[in-house]
């Protein structure tokens, strides 16, 4: 049987390297982290793009180091504008979004509300286990 694979939103990276998740969030996370995580390049862009005190850069740094980035292709770009003429979903969301139902990957988000009833995309908070 196949290993189900997720995509981890910005705010749950941020969460779960600040360990602000509750403890079946993180055993949860520590899983997936385990595993090699998947981000979307607009997570890789969000998390770099903090001013963060240096100390906090670098976990961040670390953090993506050790990630798979998922860059933008000509299909993600298309979900993402189907997405976008369906939905009123910001552009960073519909992008994560798309990018989770091209690979085929479970989003793994606090914001479910962001995320729903877009069609193929299958969410789970961490929060709510």
């Amino acid at each position: 049987m196949e290993q189900t694979q997720y995509l981890i939103d910005t705010n749950i990276v941020i969460d779960y390297l600040g360990k602000k998740l509750p403890p079946t969030g993180m055993n949860f996370m520590n899983a997936i982290i385990d595993a090699v995580p998947n981000v979307s390049v607009v997570t890789k862009i969000e998390l770099l793009g903090f001013n963060a005190p240096d100390e906090h850069y670098q976990l961040l740094v670390n953090f993506m180091n050790d990630a798979t980035v998922l860059d933008l292709t000509d299909n993600i770009v298309d979900q993402s504008i189907d997405v976008r003429k369906k939905h009123k979903t910001k552009l960073p969301d519909a992008i994560i979004a798309a990018t989770a139902v091209v690979f085929n990957l479970v989003l793994i988000s606090r914001n479910i509300s962001d995320f729903k009833n877009i069609d193929g995309l299958q969410v789970i908070d961490p929060y709510n286990l």
